[in-house]
């Protein structure tokens, strides 16, 4: 059976999220079909309590989820860790951070796609889990937490969401509007217009050389297009029957990259500069560039992979 979609685990830093494009979509927190409304023992970390929240971890468990609310897989499981964060009745703060609302706070936990599940003892983050997981999973990992907690002398437990974070009733995020063309690049990508999503990018950054927002965005718009309708098993195949053929390795790296498999991708291309020359060396040196511009310059990965490829280049 074929599988023509790559796991979309992947959140890069721009202004699209690959993950989310093809995933379904879910009613905002409170809404029929959505995940509940924080209260309880659940509360929605903002700038305004993120501090006080990590503080409290020192007092008490605190679990944290990086999502996006409106993403169904990401609503299921927030309506999972709150349901059990009710049932164990303070054991634990469940803390649910919007990672679009709140880019910043986010990229000090540095997930790799949403949703992430993460723990805070004593102030110091634990990495529990990303992506999808059962309840039965969730409670698994939930109880080894626990017995870190108490090894460490974690053992208080919540009063409450409102005393937990230092307020009662965390505010509405206010979302702050994109640039206009990041705007036409957006809603372009919405009704599957890649083409007309590129040339707003390429607007953007003939306006302004230096907005990182629109070249990462322009780049994962690129990637996006050379994998539309591609057939994830039938490129692995190829792949794997010629080791050797460019392009065979970079239709495999495009998937890898849009599967949130950046390092796979990365390594893949290096393994073949060695032994490459001519067009391909240059396809190869092309496509590691693209693939830095989606990434993010700031990202260790992508230092590492430079100074790789100006060892291979000279």
């Amino acid at each position: 059976m074929s599988n023509p979609t790559p796991e979309p685990t992947f959140s890069p830093r721009g202004a699209v999220d690959l993950s989310a494009l093809n995933r379904p979509q879910s009613p905002p927190p409170g809404e029929p079909g959505g995940a509940p409304t924080a209260g309880g023992f659940v509360v929605d970390v903002t700038d305004a309590n993120f501090e006080q929240t990590v503080k409290d971890s020192t007092k008490h468990v605190v679990v944290m989820l990086l999502w996006k609310p409106t993403d169904q897989a990401n609503a299921e499981l927030a309506t999972t860790l709150g349901r059990i964060a009710e049932e164990y009745a303070g054991r634990f703060l469940l803390g649910r951070l919007d990672v679009d609302a709140y880019p910043q706070i986010a990229a000090a936990f540095q997930p790799q796609g949403v949703p992430t599940v993460v723990a805070v003892l004593q102030g110091q983050p634990l990495p529990l889990f990303a992506g999808a997981a059962s309840e039965e999973q969730v409670r698994g990992v939930l109880d080894q937490v626990f017995a870190a907690a108490e090894q460490n002398g974690v053992t208080g437990r919540v009063a409450g969401a409102g005393d937990a974070a230092g307020e009662e009733e965390p505010a509405e995020p206010v979302e702050e509007p994109l640039p206009p063309l990041h705007q036409e690049a957006y809603d372009a990508i919405e009704r599957d217009d890649l083409e007309a999503a590129e040339a707003a990018y390429a607007k953007a950054i003939k306006q302004d050389p230096k907005d990182a927002d629109a070249i990462a965005g322009r780049a994962q718009v690129r990637l996006m297009r050379r994998t539309r309708g591609a057939d994830l098993q039938q490129v692995r195949q190829a792949a794997a029957d010629a080791p050797a053929d460019v392009s065979a390795q970079l239709a495999v790296a495009d998937m890898d990259m849009l599967g949130g498999k950046v390092d796979d991708a990365l390594d893949r291309l290096m393994q073949l500069l060695p032994a490459s020359d001519g067009d391909d060396k240059e396809a190869l040196r092309a496509r590691l560039v693209d693939y830095f511009e989606v990434v993010g310059p700031t990202d260790p990965r992508v230092a590492k992979a430079r100074r790789r490829l100006a060892m291979y280049l000279y």
